[in-house]
């Protein structure tokens, strides 16, 4: 089993990168394969609703100038996700949303169904919005949201800080087990002939009358 982790900071070892890394260690240590994806600090493209990826149902989004389509690869052969993000103006990293934005949308059918989790770090307030933001992108997508003990969230303006955070660190350890936990359970429901729902297909309501 495999687990991506994607850090939705431009600071590769900032405080994101360190509440990941707590979560990294507990999922090693139930001997699951883990992966840390830097979004880096290069520019990522908005999604411009052109479609290509729908109509032609490629898994793939027709821009081929940034990450998106490396993840989107990645997630075909991954288990579960997390992705992480610095608080901005209480919403997450604009460059994260934008990736996951084309990242879902060109590629939902690589991460359906599959456990995922958002985490957030912030100096003080804003976190609960950042994590509902996050966390939709999973929900529109059947994928099983892996909750901790606590909203999950790290609080610092440095990497020394957020380990001063004990609570907050306490929370990513918590998200490690439990995400283990949903990732093993799901492997042996697989083993015993239970398969994924069979998902109605989708009716749009139409509210303009």
């Amino acid at each position: 089993m495999k687990v991506l982790l994607v850090n939705g900071s431009c600071n590769k070892n900032g405080c994101t990168f360190t509440a990941l890394s707590e979560i990294e260690k507990v999922l090693n240590g139930e001997n699951i394969e883990t992966e840390i994806i830097q979004i880096g600090n290069a520019p990522i493209r908005d999604c411009i609703g052109c479609k290509v990826c729908r109509n032609t149902n490629s898994l793939k989004c027709v821009f081929e100038d940034d990450i998106v389509n490396e993840i989107i690869e990645k997630a075909k052969s991954a288990d579960g996700f997390i992705f992480g993000s610095p608080v901005y103006y209480a919403h997450p990293s604009g460059r994260l949303i934008s990736l996951m934005d084309r990242v879902f949308y060109a590629g939902g059918g690589a991460f359906a169904f599959k456990p995922a989790a958002a985490i957030v770090s912030a100096r003080r307030a804003g976190t609960t919005a950042s994590l509902d933001v996050i966390n939709k992108h999973f929900s529109l997508n059947k994928m099983p949201i892996v909750p901790s003990n606590y909203w999950n969230m790290v609080h610092g303006n440095t990497p020394d800080e957020v380990k001063q955070d004990l609570e907050g660190l306490q929370i990513m350890r918590n998200l490690g087990h439990n995400m283990a936990w949903l990732l093993k359970c799901i492997e042996a429901g697989q083993k015993a002939g239970i398969n994924y729902p069979e998902i109605e297909a989708k009716v749009r309501t139409n509210f303009i009358r």
